[in-house]
């Protein structure tokens, strides 16, 4: 493996359109903390993971031992081999049981509830029963589950898409076992993240974790866990997440656009949708991106207890954000 370093950076993608036109102040450097801290968490608990350390003044540290926030991030690198697109359709075949040092092509997520704004309730109405996902019942929005859902999508297409185990298994190259692995991976990342969320009084709604084979084919986490561009969280059933970005941009033309985009593009077997897109996303209202900004510093602070950013209680930014919320309805 590599040695490389994430620049965790201020800008932020919803819907999979790539940058937006707005930065978030702070967010990649909240990003790094709260991932950073999730990743020693994990290897605490003899979880192996990409994770070498943060970046401060040039030396490589623990987190606790930041004096100021940092957006760098140094990890082990593993190859990304992509799939290739051809008539229509994208090409696994190099993906085998002997392969190794490599990237899973996969985004492995969790589900422990299901709030608005949840693409379960989307694929439910697309035709998906609610016994492919393991439940005995139409879910409604807010559900908290008895047990956590287990869900896979494609991670290096041009547009991401749900599959089911069996298909993620065979794409992939992987064995029974290995699937078996990877959800036990995913059971223990969940649950840390629980714990971390509920320092913040937060819910642990769902997240995804990615997941690569060294060179002598284990398992680690990659990318990074644990913040609110990976997690859903909830207070109270407000959102405490990117997910604020994304409910601001669904009542917009653009995002209706981006949606026949996508469409279009998939009857086309067209593989990059947003050259069909016929408008630009517009910018964030100001007052909604400072409170995100605030969003993100708090619960970086809360979660890991470092406080490292100034940035007002958790709680009060949550509340500010109903109130912006209230008045725009």
């Amino acid at each position: 493996m590599g040695v490389g370093r994430f620049y965790f950076s201020d800008r932020y993608s919803v819907f999979d359109w790539g940058e937006m036109p707005d930065h978030i102040k702070n967010k990649g450097a909240a990003l790094c903390t709260m991932g950073a801290y999730c990743f020693e968490r994990l290897e605490e608990k003899g979880i192996k993971t990409h994770y070498r350390g943060v970046l401060q003044q040039g030396k490589l540290v623990r987190v606790d031992e930041l004096e100021e926030p940092t957006n760098i991030m140094e990890i082990s690198l593993v190859r990304v081999i992509r799939p290739v697109f051809v008539d229509g359709k994208y090409d696994y075949s190099m993906f085998t049981p002997h392969l190794s040092n490599f990237l899973i092509p996969l985004e492995i997520i969790y589900r422990n509830g299901l709030p608005e704004g949840s693409s379960v309730f989307r694929r439910l109405k697309k035709g998906l029963k609610p016994e492919d996902l393991g439940l005995d019942h139409y879910p409604k929005p807010g559900e908290r589950l008895k047990q956590p859902i287990f869900d896979v999508s494609t991670k290096l297409e041009e547009r991401d898409r749900y599959i089911t185990w069996e298909e993620a298994q065979r794409l992939a190259g992987l064995s029974g076992e290995e699937i078996g692995k990877i959800k036990e991976k995913l059971m223990a990342v969940d649950n840390l993240i629980t714990e971390i969320a509920a320092k913040a009084d937060l819910e642990n709604e769902d997240g995804k974790i990615e997941l690569a084979f060294d060179p002598k084919r284990e398992l680690m986490v990659v990318d990074i866990v644990g913040t609110l561009d990976e997690c859903r969280f909830t207070h109270k059933g407000i959102h405490v997440s990117k997910e604020i970005a994304r409910q601001f941009y669904i009542e917009t033309s653009w995002y209706r656009d981006v949606e026949e985009a996508k469409r279009s593009a998939k009857a086309k077997g067209i593989k990059d949708w947003r050259t069909l897109c016929r408008s630009q996303p517009p910018r964030l209202d100001p007052d909604l991106e400072r409170i995100i900004c605030n969003m993100y510093m708090a619960a970086a602070n809360e979660c890991t207890g470092l406080d490292l950013f100034d940035a007002p209680k958790l709680v009060d930014v949550i509340r500010e954000y109903e109130n912006y919320a209230a008045e725009k309805t």
